[in-house]
């Protein structure tokens, strides 16, 4: 057995390099790049191993840890999990900033290589720049705390041990049913420590995702399901886009006359104009699904969590028979809801029991309902879409009790505008390009887009939901950029969002990878603020004003920012925008563009889309001196009264 004599970083750089992906006989290099920030935890050993000798791999230079993780999040996702980049950085801080990029992949099921620089794993040089010390385990690190969102992590305190670990680590980011973060943390030390690895560990490795078939006691438990029901409802999640069977999907839904509605991880496999596709379902579901589940007597999930936001907190789905078939590739998903399993492929399941249903003769009952349904939806975008303010009857979007005339005036008084958000969606709905992939992850957006929003293209609905992280938005466009630079990509994000994290718009000017960031100003972060208020609260510190001298409480004026300025000095083309009619020049402009835009919106609060029949479980306050506050106690209670219990 021959050796080569290599660092342990040299070493990782070269396994990395030597990884494939076979999915249905199409074969992909699995590791395309890294996103790298160096310190002086990684910089001379895994720094100089990608200098040395980088191979095919691309090293991407981030300029937020949190950042440039986000923009690998967002490239797995577009990529269907296929190819990554993977992510390094320095001890502490650096490998700290990164922990809530760790959970946002892990929560969504999206592979995620992360390699932190660690301590000196001889602990000699101890305490360490950047080095946290714990008096009761001297074998702490910052990493430690990557360990409760990662699905495998990994601590390489010698050279040797660098094989079983990115063997395991391999495993977990190609398994469709545990993937997720992976950590290795790398001790500096260590990184730099040479070893004669076996040649063997760096051959060219072809990791197989084979598709999960059903048993056949699964098939017939399901189909005796099946047969007892009328109304069933499919709930289309996010592993029917990774497994590619939007197909297959929807032939068994055509064939059985069965509507499906989609979580926002599973919108965008197939477009919304199917007459059987009744969007979104749940907390921030559209009018058309939400009508159909409270009927439905089965509902047959693939491929989906079964999140509080799809189930509305396990309360919409109401009729007292309903049942659930749950096909998905994870056990642990198959078993929620106390539902029938179906333990496979979301693909491979839909295509058995279409198979074994057609023999049964098989019809649902919903009759004309879809259609209806269907109608209604219709009806209904167009009215939010058109939806304007003109100072005198505008219908509020949310039950609360704000002075809304007052907060419009001085809002336009800043700002010379009255756009609301819904009309600005329903422009850009209409006018980005069909192939566009827009992308967004927290606040009033991903809810009115999942209401709302019609898809006309494949893989074009990139949300982040499962985690709903805020500053993910820009970041994971230049990720989704990377992966499908043919596209146009527009990251749609708040104020709020924005100022959280928006470091790598820079990194997508240096590397000529051009986004769009279209940027909702209300000056406000609207989604909770609407949460406060719905559940009895005054509008506190969730709107951005200035303290008040007289009461001392952040009551003050508006705060308004220049976000076009901010972008224009780092190079972006931008915009601002008051009416619907800029909105259109700027977007027609900004097709034009071969650097990343921005589009700075200035939108009124409050004109988001309202919940159709939803309910939402939060933690609001049992008691309380307000009597708004308790009348919305006893309806909370009332509403979890009516939850099922699983």
């Amino acid at each position: 057995m021959g050796t080569i004599r290599l660092t342990t970083a040299q070493a990782l750089v070269k396994f990395l390099d030597n990884q494939y992906l076979n999915v249905d006989g199409v074969e992909t290099k699995f590791v395309k790049g890294i996103f790298a920030i160096f310190g002086h935890g990684n910089v001379l050993g895994l720094g100089q191993a990608l200098e040395q000798d980088s191979g095919d791999l691309v090293v991407h230079q981030g300029r937020n840890e949190q950042g440039m993780a986000h923009a690998a999040i967002g490239f797995a996702k577009q990529s269907l999990r296929r190819q990554i980049i993977a992510c390094t950085s320095s001890v502490g801080p650096g490998a700290a900033n990164m922990i809530t990029a760790a959970a946002t992949a892990t929560a969504n099921r999206i592979p995620l290589l992360l390699l932190p620089g660690d301590v000196f794993a001889t602990r000699q040089p101890d305490p360490v720049l950047q080095q946290i010390e714990q008096s009761h385990d001297l074998s702490l690190s910052t990493n430690d705390a990557f360990r409760a969102v990662s699905k495998y992590w990994d601590r390489i305190s010698r050279p040797e041990q660098l094989m079983t670990a990115c063997i395991n680590a391999l495993r977990v980011l190609t398994d469709p049913a545990e993937t997720g973060a992976v950590t290795l943390a790398l001790p500096q030390d260590v990184q730099g420590e040479a070893w004669d690895f076996p040649e063997y560990f760096f051959q060219k490795r072809v990791h197989r995702l084979d598709r999960r078939l059903p048993t056949v006691p699964q098939l017939e438990e399901a189909l005796q399901l099946i047969a007892t029901k009328r109304k069933p409802l499919i709930v289309c999640g996010g592993g029917v886009k990774y497994s590619e069977a939007g197909a297959a999907l929807l032939q068994f839904a055509e064939r059985y006359g069965i509507p499906f509605a989609e979580t926002q991880a599973g919108k965008g496999t197939l477009l919304s104009d199917h007459p059987l596709n009744v969007g979104g379902v749940g907390e921030t579901g559209c009018l058309a699904a939400n009508l159909l589940a409270k009927e439905a007597d089965l509902v047959i999930g693939v491929g989906t969590r079964y999140t509080d936001f799809t189930t509305a907190s396990k309360w919409i789905f109401q009729h007292p028979e309903v049942s659930y078939l749950n096909i998905n590739v994870s056990n642990f998903d198959s078993y929620k809801l106390d539902g029938v399993q179906l333990l496979a492929d979301a693909r491979e399941g839909l295509t058995a029991l279409d198979g074994r249903l057609a023999a049964q003769g098989y019809a649902s009952g919903w009759g004309s309902q879809i259609e209806q349904a269907q109608s209604k939806l219709l009806k209904e975008t167009q009215r939010v879409y058109q939806a304007a303010y003109t100072g005198d009857g505008f219908i509020p979007e949310i039950d609360d009790h704000l002075d809304r005339e007052a907060v419009f005036a001085e809002f336009n008084r800043l700002t010379q505008s009255f756009l609301t958000q819904s009309s600005v969606l329903g422009v850009l709905n209409e006018q980005l390009p069909k192939d566009a992939v827009i992308v967004a992850a927290a606040g009033s957006l991903p809810g009115d887009l999942q209401r709302a929003w019609r898809t006309k293209d494949y893989n074009g609905y990139h949300i982040e939901y499962g985690y709903s992280c805020m500053g993910y938005e820009v970041n994971a466009a230049l990720g989704v950029k990377l992966a499908q630079p043919q596209r146009e990509v527009y990251a749609l994000l708040g104020d709020g969002s924005f100022m959280m994290l928006h470091s790598e718009l820079v990194t997508s000017i240096q590397e000529g990878a051009k986004i769009n960031v279209v940027l909702f100003d209300n000056m406000t972060n609207g989604c909770i603020n609407n949460l406060q208020m719905e559940h009895g609260m005054e509008s506190f510190t969730t709107e951005f004003r200035f303290r008040n001298p007289q009461g001392g409480k952040l009551d003050g004026g508006f705060v308004p920012v220049d976000f076009a300025a901010i972008a224009a000095g780092y190079g972006c083309k931008t915009y601002r925008v008051t009416t619907l009619d800029q909105l259109q020049a700027a977007l027609e402009d900004a097709r034009s563009q071969t650097v990343s835009t921005l589009i700075d919106i200035k939108e009124l609060p409050k004109t988001m889309i309202h919940k159709y029949f939803s309910w939402w479980h939060v933690g609001a306050a049992q008691t309380s001196r307000s009597d708004r506050i308790q009348a919305v106690a006893e309806k909370l209670n009332a509403q979890l009264d009516q939850a099922r219990k699983y």
